[in-house]
């Protein structure tokens, strides 16, 4: 598996507990930063990643901001992405098994470290289940096809 990381300067400390959680995993990624403690516009940094995940170059992404929620609404506008904001463990596997997610959000300001890492190790160990979820996945790619 290969994932995108990304953050604005909201989500810079998770970003770096995930990169830490990643290697201890033994996940090959790729941060796609920031490293400013400046202002700086998410959508320069969700974009690249989600288009890096929805071209094939990497099988996952993982987002973080303030909230996750910029992060989160920029990568779904990128054709083929299914990004999930998750501030919970349950939802981190139920994105993984039902929605089939290929990004995660998460918000710094939201949850601390430790359950940030709880979820990305828990949505990237978690295997979407198929059946009758995949005719729904389905349902969205075809509409993709017609309308982006």
């Amino acid at each position: 598996m290969k994932v995108a990381l990304a953050s604005d300067h909201g989500g810079i400390n998770i970003r770096k507990e995930i990169a830490g959680l990643l290697d201890e995993m033994g996940i090959e990624y790729e941060d796609f930063g920031c490293d400013c403690s400046t202002s700086v516009d998410y959508p320069d940094y969700a974009l690249p990643a989600a288009e890096k995940v929805a071209s094939g170059q990497f099988d996952r992404g993982i987002l973080i901001c303030g909230t996750g929620i910029g992060m989160s609404i920029a990568a779904n506008k990128v054709k083929g992405i299914r990004c999930a904001l998750v501030h919970d463990t349950f939802s981190a596997r139920a994105t993984r098994e039902h929605n089939d997610s290929n990004m995660l959000a998460m918000g710094e300001r939201v949850i601390g470290p430790g359950l940030a890492r709880d979820i990305a190790e828990i949505w990237l160990s978690t295997e979407f289940t198929g059946g009758r979820h995949s005719g729904r996945i389905n349902k969205i790619t075809e509409y993709e096809g017609k309308h982006l």
